[in-house]
């Protein structure tokens, strides 16, 4: 069964949607590659998917651990290449609650550098990836 489908509504936008849930985001192209800029990117998608995926996973490890992550963020920033057009670096700094203790720290860090995601990127993609613990 697929995961998604996606829809160009023209210039230069998509519609994506997700079919269990039916959820939709769009996507534009960015304005130094032609477009408006007036949503993500698909390259926006795939950097800030990184974030998604280290904070769910820590979310099911801190779960699991009884430790409270609410209220974490991320602030993601996507660097892009050129010849060929490419990320080229993802940079997610991570700013958590207090009260996380020492060894759910490194457990959480771990799980972050060992999520899905990160491990689906290209080996070319510098990631930068930064715990900041209240």
């Amino acid at each position: 069964m697929s995961t998604s489908k996606v829809t160009y509504l023209g210039n230069l936008r998509t519609e994506n949607e997700h079919l269990k849930s039916g959820n939709k985001f769009i996507t534009d192209a960015p304005t130094d590659n032609n477009g408006k800029g007036e949503a993500f990117s698909p390259t926006d998608t795939v950097a800030t998917g990184l974030a998604n995926c280290m904070i769910t996973m820590m979310g099911i490890k801190a779960r699991d651990m009884q430790v409270n992550m609410d209220g974490t963020t991320a602030m993601v920033t996507k660097t892009m290449a050129a010849d060929p057009r490419r990320i080229s670096k993802i940079e997610v700094v991570l700013n958590f609650p207090t009260g996380i203790d020492e060894k759910s720290k490194k457990i959480l860090e771990n799980t972050a550098r060992t999520c899905p995601v990160h491990y689906s990127l290209h080996p070319d993609i510098e990631r930068d990836i930064i715990f900041n613990w209240s």
